[in-house]
């Protein structure tokens, strides 16, 4: 009787046990398999990787020549130099800052 009495308090943790090892199971079961995915988008992977790269090696490459650069371009600031093309990249050269004052302005009444 002790055993019976153990096993009805432990119940919920069999039940929950139970129901995770399905879940388990049928996702194993269910789910496509990792190869698949891989040759579904591998292009993807592949773009990004590279781009990644790109995006690596250029961040190496610019902040070595930004001093050598700053002897032939002495007018321009190099974090001026940043700023306006990252403002250029995130569409910052087609809207102003009062037009977007204005959106928001007039979204809020």
């Amino acid at each position: 009787m002790e055993i019976v009495e153990k096993l009805v308090k432990l119940r919920y943790h069999f039940l929950a046990a139970l129901l995770f090892c399905v879940t388990l199971y049928s996702l194993i079961l269910l789910a496509p398999r990792f190869i698949t995915l891989f040759t579904y988008f591998w292009p993807l992977f592949l773009s990004t990787t590279i781009v990644l790269s790109l995006v690596f090696i250029f961040a190496k490459t610019s902040s070595s020549s930004s001093s050598e650069s700053s002897s032939s371009l002495q007018d321009t600031d190099s974090s001026s130099l940043h700023k306006t093309l990252l403002d250029y990249v995130s569409a910052g050269h087609l809207l102003d800052e009062d037009a977007l004052l204005d959106i928001h302005t007039n979204k809020s009444d």
